[in-house]
């Protein structure tokens, strides 16, 4: 038994995290962070943890959560590099679901997110959570940085186009949508039901922060620099990311051999399903779980794939895959605690 700690337990993932991490048979959560909600217990704000959970709120310090076996940061990006060195200084495992270690270039990374890294002297040591690439350096590792949530769909869709050479890397297109809770829990006009429902919109199109962290997943396995358009969009749902990627194939190749490829590619993996050919991955039916359901096209026949990927963003997007990634560091079975079916409807 190990016990974790959650930094930012009010927030969507931080949720997500403690509604897992409670029936997992490896882990008791010894402490959970909210500045705002500081000596309440935790099963008070959120009732469906009654009995599951007995933590109380506490303020984020480090010498509070010195004596956690692993830490999880669900905070916004740039809270856990002001607190991870100090924390793998004593002995603490860090596992960040927020951006502060997916990029290795920590001048793009102020680019992208607008302030100067804390410690870029630890962005090399990190190892980049998905478990479907770099699953043996993610056992070995003290400092994980999870993917997000977006990066997570679209690499999944196509790596296994680009590790066997099939696709043109220079022409990627991703059309990806995410449900509201994707922006996270806070008051904001732009996720209000009343300007999000009934209506379906694009942003960032000029440039979205996980554009970089997606090329750079990607351009690591066709090893070299890849050319991708990233388009996402806001849905009137709650849960859910739906990709759906473009990919101009270099070779004369059949769909079923494609498929095969595929079939075979994740074939061990726990939590990728490639569906029968024909089929429409249904945001719905990954709901809740820390599944990722894949399926391919070839539109009449011609030279353009089309690959649908999707994910529930709190669980495979965060927070599962948080877990799935804690499993490796610790040595558990890969998928203890995450045997969990779709919710549905």
């Amino acid at each position: 038994m190990i016990s974790a700690g959650i930094v930012g337990g009010t927030g969507y993932t931080g949720v997500e995290l403690l509604r897992i991490l409670s029936l997992h048979p490896e882990v008791e959560v010894t402490k959970v962070t909210s500045r705002s909600d500081d000596g309440k217990r935790v099963d008070a704000l959120y009732p469906s943890l009654r009995g599951l959970c007995n933590a109380v709120f506490s303020i984020p310090d480090v010498e509070n959560l010195a004596d956690c076996d692993v830490v999880f940061f669900a905070t916004p990006n740039g809270t856990a590099m002001l607190m991870a060195e100090q924390l793998l200084a004593r002995g603490v495992k860090v596992i960040d679901l927020s951006a502060d270690f997916r990029l290795k270039d920590a001048k793009e990374w102020q680019h992208w997110y607008g302030m100067e890294h804390a410690c870029p002297d630890l962005i090399q040591e990190a190892v980049y959570g998905l478990p479907e690439v770099n699953r043996e350096a993610i056992k070995k590792t003290n400092l994980l940085a999870c993917p997000g949530c977006y990066p997570t769909a679209v690499q999944l869709g196509f790596l296994p186009l680009i590790e066997n050479g099939l696709i043109d890397v220079q022409h990627l297109i991703a059309d990806v949508k995410s449900g509201v809770s994707g922006a996270g829990r806070k008051a904001e006009l732009a996720t209000l039901m009343s300007e999000t429902g009934e209506s379906f919109k694009a942003y960032a199109v000029a440039g979205h922060r996980h554009l970089p962290e997606i090329k750079q997943g990607l351009a690591l396995a066709a090893q070299q620099a890849v050319g991708l358009t990233f388009v996402p969009h806001l849905l009137p749902m709650i849960r859910g990311i739906h990709a759906t990627l473009y990919a101009p194939l270099q070779t004369e190749s059949k769909l079923a051999e494609i498929q095969n490829l595929f079939e075979v590619r994740y074939a061990q993996e726990h939590f990728v399903d490639v569906l029968p050919l024909g089929s429409h991955p249904d945001t719905r039916n990954v709901r809740g779980s820390n599944n990722c359901q894949i399926a391919l096209f070839q539109p009449q026949g011609e030279n353009t794939l089309v690959i649908l990927s999707v994910i529930d963003n709190l669980v495979k997007g965060a927070a599962g895959q948080a877990v799935q990634n804690m499993n490796l560091m610790f040595g558990f079975a890969e998928n203890e605690g995450l045997h969990t079916v779709a919710l549905y409807p």
